[in-house]
């Protein structure tokens, strides 16, 4: 029964579905340019954040093509709250609270990415590791707290508080793993992460998934496992 019902869930898109699934082994895939598909997702945590990690794997072809978001985290007090976002030729460009540093990249190569972001409020210090590898620390936000009642968002930009998307800044490809602790994970956990482990996270737990996913958005197995 089980595996006909996944079956079924991945032979058509999603529409105001809500779903608290265990997504080991699962993501969603957003086949083509859109500015109505996308997957948004319910924190566990409600509470303000003063520091975070965010780690998630993607797999596309779109950066050499242009730009495109990868994890949007919008409030009511800033739409881009938290923001991962890939602009062609100059690289991943992070925010926090509205500012952003870019980590410059000149592409993402045709496979399977996994990336984790972290900031802490008291020192204002960010960190972006690619694949198991850190870029140089950067400084962003000093002091900030990254406000409550988020509306986070997979395959979209937000440039108002849960919308205002743009197809030209849609994700088309694949999205997965996506955890987030409300802590700067050390080296040593980081890693462990991005070789299969999971560090109880509680934010965003991928393998405690709240989700809604709205227009043409599949549930497909990962390329990547």
């Amino acid at each position: 029964m089980e595996k006909l019902l996944w079956c079924f869930l991945t032979m058509i898109s999603f529409s105001q579905a809500f779903g608290h699934e265990d997504m080991s082994t699962w993501a969603f895939v957003f086949p083509k340019v859109s500015d109505t598909s996308y997957v948004s997702l319910e924190a566990e945590s409600k509470e303000p954040l003063n520091a975070f990690t965010v780690c998630l794997c993607f797999y596309t072809a779109l950066s050499t093509v242009r730009s495109f978001s990868i994890f949007s985290y919008a409030t009511e007090k800033s739409y881009n709250d938290i923001l991962l976002f890939w602009t062609k030729d100059k690289g991943y460009h992070f925010a926090v609270g509205g500012p952003e540093v870019l980590f410059t990249v000149s592409e993402i190569p045709q496979a399977p990415t996994h990336i984790c972001a972290s900031w802490e409020s008291a020192t204002g210090i960010v960190e972006l590791w690619v694949d198991g590898k850190p870029r140089v620390r950067k400084s962003l936000n000093k002091g900030y707290t990254v406000w409550t009642n988020a509306s986070i968002i997979l395959g979209q930009e937000q440039d108002s508080y849960g919308g205002r998307f743009d197809a030209k800044q849609s994700l088309v490809g694949d999205i997965g793993d996506v955890n987030m602790w409300d802590f700067v994970l050390s080296p040593e956990q980081i890693n462990a992460v991005y070789v299969g482990g999971t560090l109880s996270p509680n934010v965003l737990n991928w393998r405690s998934l709240k989700y809604k996913a709205q227009g043409e958005v599949f549930i497909k197995p990962q390329l990547w496992s």
